[in-house]
């Protein structure tokens, strides 16, 4: 028998994996939103290229290439000084993407605050109707027995 169970729990776990992971609603609304921004859209693609393994090959063939074909005599002042603008602009497109993920981190947490105003009226309307429904079975039983102390108790001769 509880091999059985462990089978049929298996196989719904497996079928459970297959099933498409749908993306929060609120951050699919708060995307559309973000792409609409020619900025915002181009600041994405920035931070999406810059924080790729693409972008550290191409910076070792640059690097590289540069040091290797001698474009500069050593101490390249040329590359540090561009490195160092790149570096700027990068560190402002890093802040640009933790701002993005805060606000993605806010949209979630005012939806889960949302969700939890809405469970909270769902648990105040719940406990109202149960006590109603406590309040009507406390009439019903005093209903009953206000009944059977009126009725006589008839004794049948045995």
């Amino acid at each position: 028998m509880t091999e059985s169970l462990r089978q049929r729990n298996e196989a719904f776990l497996r079928r459970l994996n297959r099933l498409p992971i749908e993306p929060n609603p609120a951050l699919m609304k708060q995307a559309e939103e973000r792409a609409q921004s020619a900025q915002n859209r181009i600041a994405d693609a920035i931070t999406d290229f810059a924080g790729s393994m693409w972008f550290v090959y191409i910076h070792i063939v640059w690097f590289g290439l540069w040091i290797g074909l001698g474009a500069e005599k050593y101490p390249y002042g040329l590359l540090t000084m561009i490195v160092s603008l790149e570096a700027i602009f990068l560190s402002t497109f890093v802040m640009i993407s933790q701002n993005r993920a805060d606000a993605k981190q806010q949209v979630i947490a005012d939806q889960q605050w949302e969700t939890v105003q809405e469970e909270d009226q769902q648990n105040r309307e719940l406990l109202e109707l149960s006590n109603q429904i406590l309040a009507l079975t406390k009439e019903v039983h005093a209903a009953q027995r206000r009944a059977n102390a009126v009725q006589p108790t008839s004794k049948t001769p045995t």
